[in-house]
């Protein structure tokens, strides 16, 4: 059954055709909210909005590609037609070209990943900021990844438990990339916490994907519960962190 909690309230989730984002919007529209599912594939991102509006959802299609500031802009200006404003914008669409160690990745990779997980995320951050500064009560969320946290990598000790202890991995594209969304995280934070647009890391932990082969210790409903939660933070609520899924639901801070 929908709840009426946020209605009214509207948001945004990129990447949202499938996987964690997905979930994300679904969870969101459960809540009460208008939620805009963008995706970069026309075909499925209308598939995957009809099939949580057969659910009673209301959910839109935005054909958003992150790394076209056109597409962009052409989103936003649809949303701003439609709906006046935003109150949440999650950046969830991310690829990842390989997992090669540092002294094997291609420069094409490394480029290629940040245009979509770095430069995308600021991109429709900064396009989309008029209509959350529209909102009294914007958010942000980033999705991010515990192999974005350099204490991490350098302690070689993974507090998530995704992967052993000294077994903490050796790649380059997506590890750096995330690591990049933390760091805009806390200067988009610092920007806009005098106006009360909350900003948030939030790593949906290790969950089924095709960049993983569909593997993870939480399911995506799991995973995606806490950038939800962090997409409807009240007031008094937090910015400038970066927290990670956990099977309680609960949460649990990551170091930078």
């Amino acid at each position: 059954m929908t709840s009426s909690t946020h209605s009214g309230r509207v948001a945004l989730v990129t990447g949202a055709n499938k996987g964690v984002g997905h979930a994300i919007a679904r969870q969101l529209a459960e809540l009460g909210m208008t939620v805009w599912l963008g995706a970069r594939d026309q075909q499925r991102g209308t598939q995957a909005t009809g099939e949580l509006r057969d659910l009673g959802l209301d959910v839109r299609f935005a054909h958003l590609d992150v790394t076209d500031e056109g597409s962009v802009a052409l989103a936003a200006k649809y949303i701003t037609q439609e709906s006046g404003r935003l109150d949440a914008l999650v950046n969830n669409a991310g690829v990842s070209r390989g997992w090669a160690a540092p002294s094997q990745t291609p420069l094409e990779d490394l480029e290629a990943t940040f245009a979509t997980n770095v430069f995308g995320y600021v991109t429709v951050t900064n396009t989309m900021l008029p209509l959350l500064r529209r909102s009294d009560a914007a958010r942000i969320v980033n999705i991010s990844s515990v192999i974005g946290s350099l204490t991490v990598a350098a302690e070689n000790h993974d507090p998530t438990g995704c992967f052993p202890d000294g077994q903490f991995p050796v790649i380059l594209s997506h590890s750096m990339s995330k690591a990049a969304v933390n760091s805009l995280t806390v200067m988009y934070a610092n920007e806009l916490r005098g106006e009360g647009i909350l900003v948030n890391a939030v790593s949906p932990n290790w969950v089924p994907t095709d960049a993983n082969g569909n593997t993870g210790i939480l399911t995506l409903d799991q995973g995606a519960h806490l950038p939800v939660r962090m997409a409807t933070l009240p007031d008094s609520g937090p910015t400038g962190t970066f927290t990670v899924a956990t099977a309680d639901g609960l949460g649990m801070a990551l170091p930078w």
